[in-house]
């Protein structure tokens, strides 16, 4: 079994590999060639935790295995932690033996941002040059860097609910070259080409009205049920695609306006159908596009598989018997 530690991970794995690694495993999934098990997620009652297992099995790319950790809301503040903590286990799919176990934090940090990037790549106007961000925590400037290798944007403009925090935004849109400004919600939504939305909020942010025609939103935060972002009604004048439909319906953004009963299940794409050409996607610059990251375990694996190659190539993977 090969061992890669948190602590390298980030001297192997490039955006550009993890953008590769959830593409493909994206289409795969729409080529039903990977699916995703059911995913458990819970409130554990202690520390206001959120913990659970993702995983899923890619035929195409021989990846088994899953995810488990969660959200520990308080990490930052009590331990100087980071408030996601995860780690990958993968199996050999021939034999069923455990073949790796990686860190997930980074990893989770850069598929999630691949995948909202992915979302750019297939989705946003070619001519978007206003990048709207909204949240300031510790994936969104692995967002930020992820969507700019997509789009030639002029400017970045965001909102967080604590304002105090927007200096992670502008620092990183300096070091991009861009410049920044803070505004509000109305404001970003109507300037806006492209919007990101990462935060854990359980209350819509964005409203539908705030929306100008052409915008493409990436909502991803939204992963567990109750959790919400944007307003549902934003739903019901989008093209809505997703990651995947079962998640997206029932613990993604999709969630309510479902319940609600503003769009049905037969209205949402997955984005792997965009990628394989078998789904127009974006079919006018007046189209408003939606796509609900959930984050699926098979991101997870399909990066983690990438991290162990890449550490056995270069001689830093551990490895032990078990």
């Amino acid at each position: 079994m090969h061992i890669v530690p948190e602590s390298v991970i980030s001297d192997l794995i490039t955006p550009e590999a993890a953008f590769d690694a959830v593409e493909q495993v994206f289409a795969a999934m729409a080529a039903k060639d990977a699916y995703n098990f059911p995913v458990v997620r819970e409130a554990i009652g202690h520390e206001d935790a959120l913990y659970g297992f993702k995983g899923g099995f890619d035929s195409a790319g021989g990846s088994l295995g899953l995810k488990a950790g969660g959200y520990w809301p308080h990490n930052l503040e009590k331990r100087g932690l980071i408030n996601h903590q995860s780690t990958v286990f993968l199996f050999d799919p021939d034999t069923g033996k455990v073949s790796a176990m990686v860190g997930g934090n980074l990893l989770t940090a850069l598929r999630t941002a691949a995948a909202s990037s992915v979302s750019i790549k297939h989705l946003a106007r070619k001519d978007s040059e206003v990048l709207g961000m909204i949240g300031a925590g510790h994936q969104s400037v692995f967002q930020m860097k992820a969507a700019v290798k997509h789009r030639d944007f002029k400017k970045v403009i965001g909102w967080n609910y604590h304002p105090e925090m927007l200096s992670r935004l502008a620092d990183c849109a300096a070091e991009l070259g861009l410049p920044f400004e803070e505004v509000d919600l109305p404001t970003l939504g109507r300037d806006a080409d492209v919007i990101i939305s990462i935060t854990s909020s359980f209350d819509p942010t964005l409203m539908d009205a705030h929306v100008s025609p052409g915008t493409h939103i990436a909502c991803m935060g939204t992963d567990t049920k109750g959790k919400q972002e944007v307003e549902a009604a934003l739903l019901k004048r989008a093209r809505v695609f997703t990651d995947e439909v079962a998640q997206s319906i029932s613990i993604g953004e999709a969630q309510h306006a479902i319940a609600e009963g503003l769009i049905e299940e037969s209205d949402i794409t997955e984005i792997g159908a965009v990628i394989n050409g078998s789904h127009p996607g974006r079919t006018s610059d007046e189209d408003i596009t939606l796509f609900d990251g959930t984050g699926v375990g098979l991101q997870d694996l399909a990066t983690a598989a990438k991290v162990v190659e890449l550490a056995v190539e270069k001689g830093v993977a551990l490895e032990v018997d078990f």
